[in-house]
């Protein structure tokens, strides 16, 4: 027979474990849950237009796995898009190389992105979101390069590449 100490026991341990996947996973920041977009779509819109990898990165804050990119070779002069919404994000001038395995940028193009707080995984980070659509980015930094150090790392698999010339 179980006892009151061993059922309030198992059941703290079950809301730490909880809490933990909740911090682990991420989940829409508060900001862009709260926040109207010019973009907006149903989770079943998103899902149809997203692949399962876009979708958990994009619209669950996930992250991709650091190097999985083919981003991260992408040397041509172009534009880096949301892959949500199409937004223009990035220009390939601001692009760099910061060793960590996401493509890494010193600045956003204007009026491209916003950011908002992010205390998952038990600290706070500033989240970088599609301005336009809300989608989850990646994170910033302030152990970037010169003109701005910053370090925009971005998820590549929310994002999609243009050449410059390109239609």
């Amino acid at each position: 027979m179980m006892s009151r100490r061993m059922f309030l026991s198992g059941t703290a341990v079950a809301g730490a474990f909880a809490a933990m996947s909740v911090a682990l996973r991420g989940g829409k920041a508060e900001a862009a849950r709260s926040n109207t977009f010019e973009v907006t779509k149903t989770e079943a819109e998103w899902k149809e237009i997203l692949t399962p990898e876009q979708y958990y990165v994009l619209r669950e804050e996930g992250t991709e796995r650091p190097g999985s990119s083919p981003l991260n070779k992408e040397k041509r002069a172009g534009t880096f898009h949301c892959a949500g919404c199409d937004l223009a994000l990035f220009s390939s001038q601001a692009k760099y190389e910061s060793g960590t395995g996401w493509p890494s940028f010193y600045a956003p193009l204007d009026d491209a992105v916003g950011t908002s707080e992010d205390r998952t995984f038990f600290m706070t980070r500033t989240e970088v979101h599609c301005r336009r659509c809300g989608g989850h980015l990646g994170h910033v930094f302030d152990d970037g390069p010169k003109p701005t150090g910053k370090r925009y790392c971005m998820n590549g698999v929310a994002m999609r590449f243009e050449a410059s010339g390109a239609a």
